[in-house]
């Protein structure tokens, strides 16, 4: 099948390579000529662990192109994509869906046949109305159909993800559209992957409830833990304990330094929004979003308690930028909240991050951006592990010690168990858990008080 994939950012990039790797003829179109020429040398914009070789091996293939000009992609194309950006809107919290808006006029404009339009962004309920209504307005003799086709690939698995899913959701209101939708997905029937066919607005709103529920479990277990810390309980073993009833489930219990990313956040906030239009009111969904919010400088008063109280003039070492590991991705990241809380409490920050620091100089500043985690660790009174990279899973602890002024480690992924990093002669401050403070603010043993 012929299948063109307006917008080539993360979402658009992987559905298209992973479309193209099942033997469809896929063009991804993007209005931005840089990033169009770097994906034609085989330069990809995103870190996706294997997605450059699926592009390139495709694109050798002649199974994908990509180009500027959307009206030549779309004319002789089965199925269009919409797979553009939907951002929080400034001010309000509304997806902003001028870019779909846009692309829907420039694809009713040039339709030569029958074509299935997908809508494959995240979009509020009533966009494949909005969708259909603008095509039908710009080319009123056009055929065409408009789908809900919402992705649900997690940033660092997403190719897996799209080749083995829990779920495929279609929303289609007509027969003809499903016929098509189903073709472009047949060759997930060898996984046994289920397809669940379903209105338009109902695979609309599922996207933005599987969100909303798992920023729920996140949220749930965080608060849980700051219980667990007070109480002398551990929540990896509470989340252990209530995640093997199947009923709740184990993933996504991992107490941490709240949520982040391109999706949860804005699209937590976006369904509170889209419910407010309607007269419902989401409180659990709005509590997760405060809570969340709240989480993050929380967790910077955590290492300034590790720190005896003051953070004035130390140097805290952080492993960690991105929102999480497999991805470059620094939107909404933990990590921003937390050292801009340091800083303005006069902390000294020096950071490593195995591939997100270039983005993570866009909006972090004044800060030390080093080479390795040692690198990173040397002469900071206190190291703080944000983000759960593999990289940071083995450290050389007593190597860590050595460079390092102070001995306290907050980890707040909860990576490492207690009686190894105090072995190595560290103070140990971990998520979910009564802390153990004890010299964290006194002098090494090798080292004269000051």
């Amino acid at each position: 099948m012929r299948v063109t994939m307006i917008g080539s950012g993360y979402v658009g990039l992987v559905s298209g390579a992973c479309f193209a790797d099942f033997g469809h003829e896929v063009i991804c179109v993007d209005v931005n000529q840089q990033k169009v020429d770097d994906l034609k040398q085989g330069r990809i914009p995103i870190y996706e662990p294997g997605l450059d070789a699926l592009v390139a091996s495709n694109a050798a293939a002649g199974r994908i192109s990509f180009t500027t000009d959307l009206a030549s992609a779309v004319a002789d194309a089965d199925a269009v994509f919409i797979a553009v950006g939907t951002p929080s809107r400034r001010g309000d919290g509304h997806a902003d869906l001028s870019y779909v808006r846009a692309a829907a006029k420039e694809i009713a404009q040039a339709i030569g046949r029958y074509t299935v339009v997908v809508t494959k962004s995240t979009v509020p309920v009533g966009t494949g109305d909005v969708v259909e209504h603008i095509i039908r307005e710009t080319r009123p003799d056009a055929e065409f159909s408009v789908v809900s086709n919402p992705e649900f690939l997690r940033e660092g698995a997403a190719i897996e993800d799209f080749k083995r899913p829990d779920r495929v959701v279609i929303g289609a209101n007509d027969e003809r559209a499903k016929t098509v939708m189903a073709e472009l997905y047949r060759p997930l029937s060898l996984n046994a992957a289920p397809i669940l066919f379903t209105d338009r607005r109902t695979a609309e709103l599922t996207k933005y409830a599987a969100n909303a529920f798992l920023a729920t479990k996140i949220t749930f277990i965080n608060e849980i833990a700051d219980l667990c810390e007070e109480v002398g309980a551990d929540v990896q073993l509470v989340a252990r304990g209530i995640g093997m009833d199947k009923r709740i489930g184990s993933k996504f219990l991992n107490a941490g330094p709240g949520y982040g990313g391109s999706c949860f956040p804005k699209d937590t906030l976006a369904l509170i929004r889209s419910a407010q239009d309607y007269g419902v009111s989401l409180r659990v969904v709005e509590s997760v979003v405060a809570v969340n919010d709240a989480r993050k400088t929380a967790m910077a008063r955590k290492v300034v308690r590790a720190c005896g109280g003051s953070v004035q003039g130390k140097t805290v070492a952080v492993l960690g930028l991105t929102f999480k590991p497999n991805t470059d991705d620094m939107r909404d990241a933990p990590a921003i909240n937390i050292i801009d809380a340091l800083q303005r409490a006069g902390a000294k920050i020096r950071a490593h991050d195995p591939v997100g620091m270039d983005q993570a100089k866009a909006v972090l500043h004044n800060v030390t951006y080093t080479d390795s985690a040692y690198d990173c660790a040397a002469g900071a009174d206190v190291l703080v592990l944000v983000t759960e990279w593999d990289a940071y899973r083995a450290l050389d602890l007593k190597r860590l010690h050595q460079v390092m002024k102070g001995a306290v480690i907050v980890d707040l992924r909860n990576v490492y168990r207690e009686e190894e990093v105090a072995r190595a002669g560290f103070e140990y401050i971990r998520v979910g858990a009564m802390p153990k403070l004890g010299k964290a603010n006194e002098p090494k043993a090798n080292e004269p008080a000051a």
